[in-house]
Parts: C-alpha cells; structure tokens; sequence
C-alpha cells in the first residue's frame, strides 16, 4: 500500500476536515448508531463494531460525553433514528476508482444524489463490485512521527497486533485487519501514543495519477460534493495526490 498517497490525502484535506468537524462528529453518531441497534448493545465489550466506531471517535477527538450520550439515545426506548447502510461505486475522472458508504434513511434522496455527482464531475455510477475488488479493508492508524523512534514505533506496533508500519516524512502509517483495529488502537493508546486519524478504511490497490488541471478540479470538487452530503459516511478513492 501507499502511506505516501495516503498521508497526502490527509495533508490536502485536514484544513477543511478541521473546520468541519462538528458534521464530523455527526457523521460519527450516526454510525454509532447504526452500530448500537445493530449489534444490539450499547457495551463496546459485547458490540465490536460498536468498539471500532469508538475508536474511530475518540481518534478524532469526539468528546466522551458526546460518545455516551449518542450511546444512550440509541438505546433509548422512543429512539426513532433508522438508517440503512448502502454503498455506491463509480468513476471519476480518468478512470479513478470510486466508492462512496452512505448512511440514510431514504435510499430515494440519496442515490440520485450520488449519481448526479458522478456523472457531472466522474465516468458515472458503476455497478456493484466494479471497484470494490481493487481494495482491501485495512485498520489504517496515523500518529505523527515527532520526535519517535521509528524502531521503537515499529517494534511497540507489531507488539499490538499490527500487520505492518510504513514510515513517511511527517508520520507513521499503521495497518491492522478490520476485526484486530479497536485491540491495536487501545493497546497504542495505552503506551501513550496520540492519533492524527485512525480508521477501518478501504485501501486501494493501486493508484492513479491525474494528469490534467481539469481532471484535478473535477476530482477536487467531486470529492468535496459528496463528503459534503449528509447521508454521505465515507468516499475512498485511487487518486494519488502529489
């Protein structure tokens, strides 16, 4: 995998994620949940996608109160909150790989939204399956690398769980399988580690390096669009930024 492109995406949107992050948050609660009534429990011990949202949360600086008041509004006998989870697939400019999950409680509003989107700045919607299978569902940890050692970093990674550590310029890039992320992430905590994101996330196989200024803007604004949009929960892509 790439750290590389994938830090940049972090650099060239973390200003703007910065300055939305009350809609963060709400993205966040929303998935929470979606993942209280599903697996039944409001206890991140006995509910692990629960544990892995909190992860997710608490990597982004989610409040605790926030976390367990969103706890207990979902589980809260008049919770009236029903949202399905569905995911769209697509292409951008030049062919960039596209796939966007959404959590909505009207499938009527938000898939034609998405399509639009797609086909006004990408190649269009695409099936289901038609870019899925070119990424791989990884935990994907950032800590700044500061003044680490990276072989300490390596060594203390591993000893968590890890499946691999890569070492950019400004940070260290952690994997995990989706089911060891929430284990990985609390045993880090626990040594003192902070987080710059930290997220089960699909990880493209490969990247695509657009060429043209107008593809750039087209992939900018689309980008923008859609993680703009309420329903919209994540947007994974193959673009590699410079």
């Amino acid at each position: 995998m790439s750290g590389h492109s994938k830090w940049h995406n972090i650099q060239k949107t973390k200003g703007a994620a910065d300055a939305k992050r009350s809609a963060t948050f709400t993205k966040i609660a929303k998935e929470m949940i979606v993942a209280v009534k599903t697996g039944g429990s409001g206890d991140p011990a006995n509910n692990s996608r629960l544990a892995t949202v909190i992860a997710k949360a608490r990597a982004a600086n989610m409040p605790n109160d926030n976390i367990k008041r969103t706890i207990d509004r979902a589980l809260g006998s008049g919770s009236t909150d029903s949202y399905e989870s569905v995911t769209y697939e697509g292409y951008g400019p030049s062919g960039v790989a596209i796939i966007v999950d959404a959590l909505t409680d009207n499938r009527q509003r938000t898939a034609p939204e998405v399509r639009h989107l797609l086909d006004k700045y990408g190649k269009g919607l695409g099936a289901t399956g038609c870019v899925s299978w070119s990424f791989d569902q990884k935990g994907v940890i950032i800590i700044d690398r500061e003044d680490l050692d990276e072989d300490t970093m390596m060594m203390d990674a591993l000893d968590a769980g890890a499946e691999d550590m890569s070492a950019e310029e400004e940070v260290f890039e952690i994997t995990t399988s989706p089911d060891d992320f929430g284990a990985v992430l609390e045993k880090l905590e626990a040594k003192g580690y902070t987080f710059v994101s930290a997220a089960v996330e699909m990880v493209p196989q490969n990247y695509v390096k657009l060429e043209s200024e107008e593809d750039i803007k087209n992939m900018e604004k689309l980008v923008e669009l859609l993680e703009d949009n309420d329903d919209v929960q994540n947007v994974w892509h193959n673009w590699e930024q410079d």
